[in-house]
């Protein structure tokens, strides 16, 4: 089969074997639009909004193009408040509040909700049908799955090991996105507690690639055309980038996490749990140091833990400190470019077909 060729593009309805990874809160309507537009999967994560919120986002991309495009779900347990770790936590971060002439909340809340209790974004997706739906942290429950298979939704999900890779393959999913330890963002483990194996990309991609039967799309440091070449080498049926769109003029990065990005520090990257509450991979900063020195039963559960986060970045950026942010990035982020979304996927089409074969 030549590259980018595969039953599952054919499927979805995609020319390339490109996905734009979905990113919650940096990925917007118009990158979507713009990356299925030119053949590609664009996406969405919507696991920060309400269904009515969702909604909105789905209709801001087919006001853009008729082309599929891909809607991503957090499926975590929900949080487990626990007062006195969140007031421990509130206080340990209070210096750098203070430092910045802010006061941090007196309480922490559970800011996003799980779709695995979510009915109404359930119903929401049943009634829109986007071509797609993934899944990070976890799955639904076999009905919601069911009930998205007959609305004719292609499912996706994420893994980091070939245990996870079973349970989507018996759940009747259609694709699993082979989640690299370089990968940026959120690490997808269903189970943030257990040692985490820190598979590789390439390893884990021909890993499930040779142990399940369903497409494998290989993410986590793919930043051009000679990337995905080597995904697609070892049997991928396409790669997914995400950090190499951070960059593009639609996503909704600030200045500062542009900034970071184009500097050393694209260097230099760090999985933290103290921004959100759970492991994900971020531009090393001052959040990410503040992180190093301490233990991950200090830090209340995600995303109660984020609400913290996003307070102390928003002091930050009131006063020009940009460096309390959620910079998620990949090990591949000094390989990233910065253009319109439209042109980096021409550019990766234009790599992919050059790449030796």
């Amino acid at each position: 089969m030549a590259r980018g060729v595969s039953a599952f593009l054919g499927q979805v309805g995609m020319r390339l074997p490109i996905v734009q990874a979905p990113m919650a809160g940096i990925s917007s309507p118009a990158m979507a639009a713009a990356v299925s537009a030119a053949g590609a999967l664009g996406s969405m994560g919507v696991g920060a909004v309400d269904a009515a919120g969702a909604r909105e986002m789905i209709e801001a991309v087919r006001d853009r193009t008729g082309a599929p495009f891909n809607v991503n779900l957090f499926c975590h347990k929900p949080a487990t408040a626990n007062a006195d770790i969140e007031q421990a936590w509130i206080a340990r971060v209070r210096p750098q509040f203070e430092m910045l002439g802010a006061v941090p909340p007196a309480g922490l809340s559970e800011i996003y909700r799980s779709f695995v209790v979510d009915g109404a974004m359930l119903k929401m997706l049943v009634e829109t049908k986007p071509a797609v739906v993934s899944f990070h942290f976890g799955l639904p429950t076999y009905m919601t799955l069911r009930a998205l298979s007959d609305a004719g939704i292609i499912l996706v999900a994420t893994a980091t090991n070939l245990r996870e890779a079973r349970l989507i393959e018996s759940q009747g999913v259609n694709a699993i996105v082979a989640q690299g330890w370089e990968a940026g963002g959120h690490r997808g483990t269903f189970e943030p507690d257990l040692v985490d194996e820190e598979l590789g990309t390439m390893a884990l991609t021909r890993l499930l690639v040779r142990e399940t039967r369903l497409p494998v799309i290989a993410a986590g440091g793919i930043m051009d055309g000679a990337g995905i070449a080597a995904a697609l080498d070892l049997g991928a049926a396409a790669a997914q980038l995400g950090t190499a769109f951070i960059g593009c003029e639609e996503s909704l990065a600030d200045d500062g996490y542009r900034l970071a990005l184009a500097s050393d520090a694209a260097q230099h990257t760090v999985i933290t749990r103290a921004i959100s509450g759970r492991p994900a991979r971020c531009l090393a900063n001052r959040f990410t140091a503040l992180g190093s020195m301490i233990s991950a039963m200090s830090v209340p559960d995600y995303p109660i833990a984020y609400d913290l986060g996003k307070a102390l970045h928003a002091a930050g950026k009131a006063h020009g400190e940009y460096g309390f942010g959620a910079q998620w990035a990949g090990q591949g982020a000094p390989l990233a470019r910065f253009m319109p979304a439209a042109n980096l996927i021409e550019t990766l089409e234009r790599e992919l077909e050059a790449a030796p074969r």
